[in-house]
């Protein structure tokens, strides 16, 4: 018997998964004392109502991979992959936080922030060592669950044994990934062009498209040929993604993308838009007031235009392109050699299109 349920009903199913785990471990938790259970209470508040980008992108490329139609289990098995895929983000967003000093995300307290707000009465250093220490933990937690989620999954064993080696891959190279963008943001590795594609390609295309297209690829059966273009597919489209990504940050509206504006300027991240500025007459002028932390609006206004003016917002554009071409590219030469089907290949290049036209 094959599911039928909508794009609209998995989602939904993904969200009470993820909820279930949440309050599976908060009851569990309880042995252990209540501030270990306001842990996992409040961690659900930030991990659930997201936009499920990659459990949703895994169930989507599954369905199109799957002309013939899901079972009713092979849909509660997509979902529990599907799960831990978000857990794995979560848990990554976790210990980003605590690596940028951050205690917002999207105009509001992150867990960190939460929880100190929930000490407010108690001296702040110590009150923010514990929300970190809380974070880095429940990181670790999360981290764990995937990794068994994966090796716990309902799928034949030679299955099992390529989500477990492509989950290795993609923690390793995330956190190869994350290692290099601190050394970027230290100064300890140069700010090369080069190295800061690689670095947004490991940190964030791993992650957020190779690992559930691979595991939607996994999960229908395709072949390793299969497996290895949508591996090229994800790192163009990851890549795209961030691209687009600093590109909001910098000229986007801080009212459609919710982000602080020119956060990326006051914190002095190094991405493709500064890199290409370094090469330009324009640099000087612009590293006078770039990382400085009370950078004013009119100032960071100064270095929008500025990096508008030697080209690196065109610059940056461009690439974006020619990351969406290659994926086209890929795809045209796999449905000839028929690794991957006309059908995934419309979801994959509807997923291109919503980063194209990316404003939040």
């Amino acid at each position: 018997m094959t599911s039928t349920a909508t794009a609209e009903d998995l989602g939904t199913r993904i969200e009470e998964a993820l909820r279930r785990r949440f309050s599976e471990r908060s009851a569990a938790a309880e042995h252990y004392g209540t501030e270990f259970v306001a842990l996992w209470q409040a961690a659900a508040e930030h991990a659930l109502g997201g936009k499920l980008i990659r459990p949703r992108l895994l169930i989507d490329l599954l369905r199109s991979l799957t002309p013939a139609g899901l079972t009713i289990a092979e849909v509660e098995r997509a979902i529990d992959v599907a799960v831990h895929v978000e857990l794995l983000h979560f848990a990554f967003l976790l210990h980003d936080d605590v690596i940028d000093g951050d205690l917002i995300r999207r105009r509001r307290p992150n867990l960190i922030g939460s929880l100190v707000e929930r000490r407010s009465t108690e001296p702040a250093e110590p009150a923010l060592h514990w929300a970190r220490s809380s974070a880095i933990l429940m990181g670790d937690l999360l981290l764990a669950s995937a990794v068994l989620g994966f090796a716990r999954a309902d799928v034949s064993s030679d299955a099992r044994t390529r989500l477990l080696a492509l989950l290795e891959q993609t923690i390793f190279e995330t956190v190869a990934g994350e290692h290099t963008d601190i050394g970027l943001s230290d100064g300890i590795i140069a700010p090369d062009l080069r190295t800061i594609l690689s670095t947004s390609a490991y940190k964030t295309a791993t992650y957020s498209f190779v690992l559930p297209l691979r595991a939607a690829a996994v999960l229908a059966g395709s072949s390793p040929a299969a497996e290895e273009q949508l591996t090229a597919i994800g790192r163009h489209l990851g890549l795209a993604y961030q691209l687009q990504d600093d590109l909001l940050s910098v000229f986007g509206d801080p009212e459609a993308h919710g982000k602080d504006a020119f956060s990326d300027l006051r914190e002095g991240k190094e991405t493709a838009i500064i890199a290409y500025a370094r090469m330009t007459g324009h640099w000087p002028s612009i590293e006078l007031r770039f990382g400085s932390m009370d950078l004013s609006v009119a100032d960071a206004s100064d270095i929008r235009d500025r990096l508008r003016e030697c080209g690196a917002e065109r610059f940056v554009r461009s690439l974006v392109q020619e990351q969406l071409g290659a994926v086209s590219t890929i795809l045209g030469e796999a449905e000839s050699a028929g690794t991957i089907s006309p059908a995934a290949g419309r979801t994959i290049l509807g997923l291109t299109s919503r980063i194209e036209g990316r404003t939040v």
